[in-house]
């Protein structure tokens, strides 16, 4: 951290500039998706409002963008960075069926995973390989297509903004601080959208905030931003469009399912509170 305290109001001058502009240029998305259509049109242009703020910022600070860590880093970090989401997101529905919060599987999902792959009547194809082929490529394909729009997301979150407020704060700081930041620029979605509000909202900022600890860690540690493009793709892909599709709600449970259901907070807080003991003894 900055001991200087010049430079140190320079940085938190950098990081309300970087703030403000996310702020305005969001609402105007935020504005589009609530009161327009969700379009996916205005849900990409939003998750690349941070990056436009980074390079706004950036120039107005008379910074190169080059300055950003762009480059691909050790792949330990890539593959964890696939591995960690995928696995807490299997854990969290494992959970689920376990405990009788939604059972397994949905067959009319895998019926329409079949019919948009084109896959239903061909051969001797069952419910059971379709479901496979189908996780396999949204597994991989539909990853590459997310972290076309989580790249936007991650410019500014982790390869921009998590290194100024680095210059001072600790790594505890800067976790919960940009957490707090990143899960409260999601609120007009989580307000609109949301049927239990208080709660959908309560578990959103520890899962966001328990993300934001791994994120933070697998960044600095790699000294790169894609593995957290790699990561938020990832979660999205795994926690929105697989496991959901495959699990059958059951009534009176709706609250403990999805990414904003109350185990997925429960398993991401765990992962979140390893991260953080384990950044701390290393000194991160």
């Amino acid at each position: 951290m900055l001991k200087n305290v010049s430079e140190r109001n320079e940085t938190w001058n950098t990081i309300f500039i970087f703030l403000a502009i996310v702020t305005v240029i969001s609402s105007l998305f935020h504005y589009a998706i609530v009161n327009l259509y969700p379009s996916r049109i205005y849900i990409g242009g939003l998750m690349w409002c941070p990056a436009i703020a980074t390079i706004i910022t950036l120039k107005l600070k008379k910074k190169s963008i080059s300055s950003l860590n762009w480059n691909w880093g050790n792949w330990k970090y890539i593959r964890l960075s696939y591995f960690i989401p995928a696995l807490y997101g299997l854990i969290t529905y494992i959970l689920i069926w376990v405990f009788g919060f939604g059972s397994l599987t949905n067959r009319e999902a895998i019926t329409d995973w079949g019919k948009e792959l084109g896959l239903i009547g061909i051969g001797t194809l069952n419910p059971t390989s379709i479901a496979i082929i189908a996780i396999i490529l949204l597994g991989t394909i539909e990853v590459i297509r997310a972290a076309a729009t989580t790249l936007g997301e991650e410019i500014g979150w982790r390869g921009f903004f998590i290194y100024e407020l680095r210059k001072v704060l600790s790594f505890t700081g800067v976790s919960i601080f940009s957490g707090i930041i990143w899960a409260t620029w999601h609120w007009p979605l989580i307000v609109y959208y949301g049927e239990n509000v208080i709660l959908e909202l309560t578990t959103f900022y520890v899962v966001i905030v328990s993300m934001s600890f791994i994120m933070t860690y697998y960044t600095f540690k790699s000294k790169s931003l894609w593995p957290a493009v790699i990561f938020h793709a990832v979660s999205n892909v795994y926690i929105q469009k697989i496991f959901p599709p495959l699990t059958t709600e059951i009534e009176g449970t709706e609250y403990w399912l999805g990414e904003n259901g109350i185990m997925f907070a429960i398993v991401t807080f765990v992962f979140g509170m390893y991260y953080w003991r384990k950044a701390v003894k290393e000194n991160l």
